[in-house]
């Protein structure tokens, strides 16, 4: 019954990533002679982590605020009569006691059936948010990994993943968030107090090709 958008915010990290992360083509190019020179990057962390992502992922969770405030408050609302009906349930007529019982089922299904839909709509658009910003950073990828010479970048993100060690001198994930905020323009968001809000996990929307 307590479904918010917190419980959405923790889900887009699982569920839509899950659902539409895949493996990123490799560049349409012919490796170069010599020693192969491999990379790591957890890709996905990388795209979020860009300036202009935590800025995109900001402005959804604003924008879901008064979804979850409605959310809260009629959770409180339904705990409330629900509490109320267990105090008084012997004091009240039959036909009184079932229509308090009613009203407290339809708030609940009418609970339900918002929370489905935030939770719908906040991962179409965290889907499609991060969908645009992972084909970008994919681009400079591609092209920091062949200026370097890397004939082969793993990411290291995916749940089915190769890699069971990599050298960290290897991993070129700040490198290419750094490389992209560059390309972007996107200054960095203002640092935020430590006890400003409540912890939550770091969102990590699925990677598009």
């Amino acid at each position: 019954m307590k479904r918010s958008l917190a419980l959405i915010a923790t889900l887009a990290s699982g569920l839509v990533l899950s659902a539409a992360a895949q493996t990123l083509p490799a560049p349409a190019a012919t490796a170069p002679a010599g020693p192969t020179k491999i990379a790591v990057i957890a890709f996905q962390v990388a795209v979020a982590q860009t300036n202009e992502g935590q800025r995109n992922f900001a402005d959804l969770q604003k924008k879901y605020a008064p979804k979850e405030a409605h959310l809260k408050a009629l959770a409180e609302e339904i705990d409330t009569l629900t509490k109320q009906l267990q105090a008084q349930g012997d004091k009240l007529s039959d036909v009184e006691r079932a229509s308090r019982a009613k009203t407290i089922d339809e708030k609940k299904k009418l609970a339900q059936r918002d929370a489905e839909d935030a939770q719908n709509d906040y991962q179409a658009e965290m889907q499609e948010l991060y969908n645009g910003l992972a084909s970008k950073v994919y681009d400079v990828l591609a092209g920091y990994a062949q200026q370097q010479g890397f004939t082969l970048v793993l990411d290291v993100a995916q749940q089915q993943n190769p890699v069971l060690y990599a050298n960290e001198s290897t991993n070129i994930t700040k490198q290419i968030i750094d490389a992209y905020n560059l390309k972007s323009g996107v200054p960095a968001p203002p640092a935020q107090p430590a006890a400003a809000a409540p912890a939550r996990p770091a969102a990590k929307p699925p990677v598009k090709h």
